[in-house]
């Protein structure tokens, strides 16, 4: 157990409320807070914004990402406020 993570779900568990980045297949990427998810992880981000080559092009608010489009999530890496 490394950081109170014994699984994969622990982490999103642990980012629920922080800044996450999402990587979508069609080489799209967005940043929001993570506020839900589920066991598909089909996700619910508030302040979402669609990232392109390191930068906010398109401010989208509170949305939903179905989890069979995700090809990662990570913490935030980029400062996209």
């Amino acid at each position: 157990m490394v950081n109170g993570i014994e699984r994969p779900l622990d982490l999103l568990n642990q980012a629920k409320g922080k800044e996450v980045l999402i990587q979508l297949k069609g080489n799209q990427q967005f940043v929001g807070t993570l506020m839900a998810f589920d066991m598909h992880i089909n996700v619910a981000l508030d302040n979402a914004k669609e990232v392109v080559d390191g930068e906010v092009k398109k401010n989208i608010g509170l949305t939903f990402l179905r989890g069979d489009t995700i090809i990662y999530i990570s913490p935030a890496s980029i400062s996209a406020r």
